[in-house]
């Protein structure tokens, strides 16, 4: 098995309830600021924003390629899962150990420790 190429992928998810977030922030904003009246929008533009970028940091993920026996993977991990993987650890063509289990792909790193990825794409 030998690793192909690395790529970070952003992929947002917001949950369900975003509406009901945003407002509690933008209520929180209003009595922060002195229930200053008149700065509905304002406040409520300012929640949204807040809100949509805790969001979108939450849920970045990162993939890692690798190749076993002439199909590529990609598996995805969120990089504050990934236990100190450092994108670039493995070099481009470099032979790793992995062990494909389901829709998961454990990739051995140097140090003993696996990266636990989601297969998301398989080709070949």
């Amino acid at each position: 098995m030998e690793t192909d190429q690395l790529s970070g992928s952003p992929k947002p998810v917001f949950p369900a309830d975003l509406h009901d977030a945003i407002r509690r922030r933008a209520e929180e904003i209003y009595i922060q600021s002195g229930r200053i009246p008149g700065r509905d929008v304002e406040n409520w533009a300012k929640a949204e924003r807040e809100i949509l970028a805790q969001a979108q940091k939450r849920n970045r993920c990162a993939a890692i390629v690798i190749r076993v026996n002439g199909v590529k993977y990609v598996g995805e991990y969120l990089p504050e899962s990934s236990d100190g993987y450092v994108p670039g650890e493995f070099g481009v063509g470099s032979s790793v150990a992995v062990r494909l289990e389901g829709d998961k792909m454990f990739v051995r790193r140097s140090n003993g420790k696996e990266l636990v990825t989601r297969i998301v794409r398989k080709n070949g």
